[in-house]
């Protein structure tokens, strides 16, 4: 009984876990771990909970490590693997 009641108050606290910005540097570490560039993985700090990877193609392994980073971190990750430049 008294685990289930633990258990129970442990999951509506994570409910309320809010997401913070991240600093450059910090982002700019857990890129350099999975293999992007300086610049590629950033948050706006309009959306706190979004966590936006910029490159082209990224492999399955750079997606997965930072999506685990945004998974701990309580973020959504969002993939933006192509810019259309309108033409004219």
């Amino acid at each position: 009984m008294r685990k289930a009641f633990v258990l129970a108050a442990a999951l509506a606290l994570s409910a309320c876990v809010t997401a913070r910005l991240h600093s450059e540097a910090e982002l700019n570490d857990v890129g350099a771990r999975c293999g992007l560039a300086m610049g590629e993985l950033f948050q706006d700090e309009s959306e706190k909970r979004l966590l936006f990877l910029f490159k082209v193609q990224p492999t399955a392994a750079e997606r997965s490590c930072v999506h685990d980073f945004a998974r701990r971190n309580h973020l959504r990750l969002v993939f933006i693997d192509a810019v259309n430049e309108p033409v004219g």
